[in-house]
């Protein structure tokens, strides 16, 4: 990773000055909590127009209830495909970090998360039955949507959607332990 694109990411997490009020989490405070977890889902890359299993895992700290920062690396498995009558495979890895946002829906364990930032994505695609290869190496602006469901303080689980960069989307679910 060149010095812009680390550059970029640090300048990219959004700095929340101003902290609007939402409704009441379910247990104690969230506040001054880092969590760890790990995710499981499809990466949808243009490159081979093909849905990839995707693994990863992610981390942050929440700065309250509502605002956060948060890091995560996804990868995910060789997978084939033809174009015409040539056999390619084609895999991907994924760094981001991202400032988080979550709204707890009143009087229940569930909250939305929203989260925005910047990431890095290689595509690498190489044919198996010609001798060619592709690379795509991208950093952009990226984000997410999701909604997720504390089991208690420190357990929980989220479903979302991260839009990487205009040729690769992911799809997760995941779990984390907050300390």
């Amino acid at each position: 990773m060149t010095i812009l694109n680390k550059t970029l990411i640090a300048l990219s997490v959004p700095l929340f000055a101003i902290n609007a009020h939402s409704a009441v989490s379910y247990g104690s405070s969230s506040a001054g909590q880092v969590y760890v977890g790990a995710k499981l889902g499809l990466l949808d890359a243009d490159i081979a127009d093909k849905k990839n299993t995707a693994y990863g895992i992610y981390g942050g700290y929440n700065f309250d209830q509502t605002v956060g920062v948060e890091a995560e690396y996804i990868t995910t498995s060789t997978k084939q495909f033809d174009v015409g009558s040539e056999r390619h495979e084609y895999d991907a890895k994924s760094m981001g970090v991202y400032g988080t946002y979550r709204y707890h829906m009143p009087n229940t364990a569930v909250y939305l998360k929203g989260k925005l930032g910047m990431a890095n994505t290689e595509v690498d695609s190489k044919g198996l039955t010609v001798n060619s290869s592709h690379t795509a190496d991208k950093t952009s602006v990226a984000g997410g949507v999701g909604v997720g469901f504390k089991a208690n303080q420190n357990v929980g689980v989220e479903a979302g959607f991260n839009y990487l960069n205009a040729d690769a989307q992911l799809w997760s679910v995941g779990a984390y332990f907050a300390f």
